[in-house]
């Protein structure tokens, strides 16, 4: 059959973009409450953020199983399957507030971990039909519109919280949160046909490759020079992000500016998606290698900021918008080189592969990120994200050269 390629990309693209939005809306609307329910539950603040590392680590496990699924079966079953997981994940943590069950919550974050993974490899089914010219922008366009779930979820849960009291203290956003994940599987279900990777050609490929375990993607990460770059740069901009921002409502409470912590983050917010279609664009027009070299740089200034705001608080403002800037710059362009760096019939793959890799290293980071402020102090935590992003920069300018060189030597 023939396909307007051309058509159904932009129905892809709306279709995708929905399903973002009501994907960051359930989960931005369970992160501000589980650790809230959490400490309800458990009385105490020790282990309250407990239920938030298991959501990313659950994310990460979930994001192969997805992949061999869209692999086997097509993208939208996989995404389908994580929003629908997801929906019962959100479901299992409303009743865990009516039963007073800390171990129903923590179960009940890890099915929500599968409509994060989901929300993960969205971005990428927006790339399977974008020509190659267009791919970050494709990206770009669906990180971007997810925005506006994240900002409007957590407004929509309070107010749901006020009309739903029968459902608990925060029952009413937690109800919200499970049906927004169940409005993504529809919206997923009933308008992404045919399927993307159909259409492309590269489901039939994709199953003739689907067999290959973990070790053997690990290694296709490693060993492919510009898959392991991509990888890299998605690596250390989410982690430090998240290291350097968990941290950051504490230090200001240190300094006695905890009512910075709302409107730094909110700043913070705005810099990771706000800039997403431009430098969609730009990575598509000056290509990926430079567009992460940028956003390193452009992380490695925030950190320092966030450092001497220690001195100057309103300077906080500035470095953790940097922060979130250079992560939109390295996530995006790391997402569309890893894309084009590996050939399609281990592509799928490689990128739940390499998701799993990503929010397992930044689930680490958020958990470590308690000791060394606790031990070293913030500016100790934010000068080994300025190192590591740094190392960034060098990496990519080394390999960037490496290209050149390749490109001109005589054949």
């Amino acid at each position: 059959m023939t396909y307007d390629r051309v058509r159904l990309q932009r129905r892809f693209l709306g279709t995708l973009m929905v399903a973002q939005a009501f994907g960051f809306a359930a989960l931005a609307t369970a992160i501000a409450y589980i650790v809230l329910l959490g400490e309800d539950l458990l009385g105490s603040e020790s282990w309250a953020g407990l239920p938030a590392a298991v959501l990313t680590l659950s994310a990460a496990a979930f994001s192969p199983v997805l992949a061999r699924r869209s692999a086997r079966h097509g993208r939208r079953s996989g995404l389908f399957f994580g929003f629908v997981v997801g929906t019962i994940g959100g479901v299992a943590t409303l009743v865990s507030g009516r039963m007073v069950s800390f171990a129903l919550l923590l179960a009940g974050m890890v099915a929500f971990g599968a409509g994060q993974a989901a929300i993960l490899q969205t971005r990428y089914a927006a790339a399977d039909l974008a020509e190659p010219d267009r791919r970050s922008q494709a990206i770009a366009a669906v990180v971007w519109v997810g925005t506006i779930g994240a900002v409007a979820g957590p407004f929509l849960g309070e107010a749901a919280n006020a009309h739903l009291a029968g459902f608990g203290a925060y029952g009413g956003a937690l109800s919200l949160g499970a049906a927004f994940f169940a409005l993504a599987a529809v919206a997923v279900m009933w308008w992404l046909r045919p399927d993307p990777l159909q259409v492309s050609g590269g489901l039939l490929v994709q199953t003739g490759g689907s067999g290959s375990g973990l070790r053997a993607n690990l290694s296709l990460l490693w060993c492919n020079r510009r898959a392991r770059l991509a990888t890299g740069a998605m690596i250390v901009s989410q982690a430090t992000m998240v290291a350097v921002m968990v941290m950051t409502p504490l230090h200001l409470k240190d300094h006695g500016h905890a009512g910075l912590a709302g409107p730094v983050i909110a700043i913070h917010v705005l810099g990771m998606f706000g800039l997403s279609p431009l430098v969609g664009k730009w990575a598509d027009r000056f290509g990926s290698n430079r567009v992460i070299m940028a956003g390193g740089v452009i992380l490695a200034s925030g950190t320092v900021m966030a450092v001497v705001a220690g001195y100057q608080p309103s300077l906080i403002f500035g470095g953790l918008l940097l922060l979130g800037l250079g992560y939109s710059f390295c996530f995006i362009a790391g997402s569309s080189l890893l894309t084009a760096a590996v050939e399609s019939q281990v592509r799928v793959a490689a990128q739940g592969t390499g998701d799993l890799v990503v929010t397992a290293i930044s689930a680490l980071a958020a958990l470590g990120s308690g000791l060394v402020k606790e031990t070293a102090g913030y500016h100790w935590l934010a000068n080994l994200a300025t190192t590591f992003a740094l190392l960034l920069v060098a990496v990519t300018v080394a390999a960037d050269r490496q290209k050149e060189v390749i490109a001109n030597a005589p054949t």
